[in-house]
């Protein structure tokens, strides 16, 4: 145990960049010598998903797709971590000269370019890391309510069949020659550039439906906002299938391919930041005292009303852009999608992530995102697992892995020699 602690102590003195610069090796070597890496490790093609696929479909290959993950992943990240270590702390320290939001920007856009060169290999890879992204969005948004807020909302699948729906019409009506609205009312050259608009359109009516859940529940006490939003879910639902204009419980499909990996991966920084600054905004702090005692939150003059009422149509409104955003990727959404299921899947996210923390909305979302895929070779056995992992974690982890902690930016760019070199702050 002491020799492991001491070989993962070599690599703390890695920065953030010296990392991205290992990935970055590791994708170029994938995307030049995967095929033949693959071929002399007898491996029927690149592996997908890091090799999970293959090693549940052929037990038989897992020496090779455990070889191939060390050579192409795990041997050039850290080597070259290391052995960059003193190089990339200089990197590192230039880049904090900058300001915090351009320094920022660089490496978010050298993190983009590392997963659009890996998902790039194959299009189930895309597929993957665009409906992750989606899901970070949803469980960024329902921490708001369930984690800041402190109350128990599953109307998440609700506001966001509402921005599905409310997006998809607009594009199909403006741009889209189809059979339910018709021809096209604008040029389809337009589209992506309004696309940002239409989803936010679609946020827009999912806060407004919000409404609908807020106003009645935030008059009570106790789970009855649970209960309330429960109904709403099902209610969106079943009104959906029973509205023929919108396909019924059909469905609506030839979405134009807006949701490209780049416009997905901005709008969930955007997200990302934006409730970030919500939450340590002074309304965030208000809605942290009014999680922690409402009563004594309203004696301090906060109005813990409007607080709730804003909280909870914010976190609608990016339900609803998730959605949007979903409906796009698949280019086909039906009601059948946003039911129960849909429902359990998210709040799976939150709570294994950890609550009260973005950071472990994302942790939360990636990880499920990615074993559920991991495991689809398993089929009925997968939704014994993933419960199985849920429940152990509650037990040991009641908050999920990562609660109450938040993203530290400035922490995470800086150079990691200094405790040695008698620079710490």
């Amino acid at each position: 145990m002491e020799m492991i602690k001491n070989f993962l102590r070599q690599f703390t003195v890695v920065p953030l960049v010296g990392w991205l610069i290992g990935s970055f090796v590791a994708v170029l070597l994938e995307y030049y010598l995967g095929d033949a890496i693959s071929y002399y490790l007898y491996l029927p093609k690149i592996p997908v998903l890091f090799g999970a696929l293959t090693m549940l479909k052929e037990p038989l290959l897992i020496p090779s797709v455990l070889a191939y993950d060390l050579i192409i992943y795990i041997v050039p990240v850290l080597l070259l971590g290391r052995l960059l270590a003193a190089f990339s702390n200089r990197v590192a320290t230039w880049f904090e000269a900058l300001p915090l939001w351009l320094a920022t920007v660089v490496h978010l856009a050298a993190f983009y370019g590392i997963l659009h060169l890996w998902a790039g290999i194959n299009d189930y890879r895309v597929l993957v890391v665009k409906l992750t992204m989606v899901a970070i969005i949803l469980t960024v948004s329902l921490n708001i309510i369930n984690g800041y807020q402190g109350e128990f909302s599953c109307s998440h699948p609700g506001f966001m069949a509402l921005g599905a729906y409310a997006s998809s019409s607009l594009t199909l009506m403006l741009f889209a020659d189809d059979k339910m609205f018709g021809a096209a009312l604008l040029p389809p050259a337009l589209g992506p550039w309004l696309f940002p608009l239409i989803l936010i359109f679609g946020g827009a009516v999912a806060a407004i439906g919000s409404l609908v859940v807020a106003i009645p529940s935030f008059r009570t006490r106790g789970d009855y906002l649970a209960i309330i939003s429960l109904a709403f879910m099902f209610i969106v639902k079943s009104a959906i299938e029973n509205m023929e204009f919108l396909g019924g419980p059909r469905g609506m499909s030839s979405q134009p391919n807006y949701a490209t990996l780049p416009i997905i991966f901005i709008w969930t920084m955007l997200c990302i930041w934006i409730i970030h600054n919500f939450i340590s905004s002074t309304m965030g702090k208000a809605l942290n005292a009014v999680r922690d005692n409402e009563a004594a939150a309203n004696s301090m003059t906060v109005n813990t009303r409007k607080t709730k009422m804003t909280a909870f149509m914010f976190g609608a409104f990016w339900a609803g852009v998730a959605g949007g955003l979903f409906a796009h990727v698949l280019r086909y959404v039906n009601p059948g999608t946003f039911g129960i299921q849909k429902l359990a899947e998210i709040l799976a996210m939150v709570y294994f992530g950890g609550l009260n923390s973005i950071y472990g909305s994302i942790v939360g979302a990636v990880s499920i995102s990615v074993l559920g895929e991991a495991l689809r070779p398993l089929e009925l056995f997968k939704w014994i697992i993933i419960p199985l992992i849920l429940i152990l974690v509650m037990i040991f982890r009641p908050y999920g892995l990562i609660s109450f902690t938040e993203i530290n930016v400035k922490g995470l760019m800086r150079p990691k020699n200094r405790s040695r070199s008698g620079g710490a702050e």
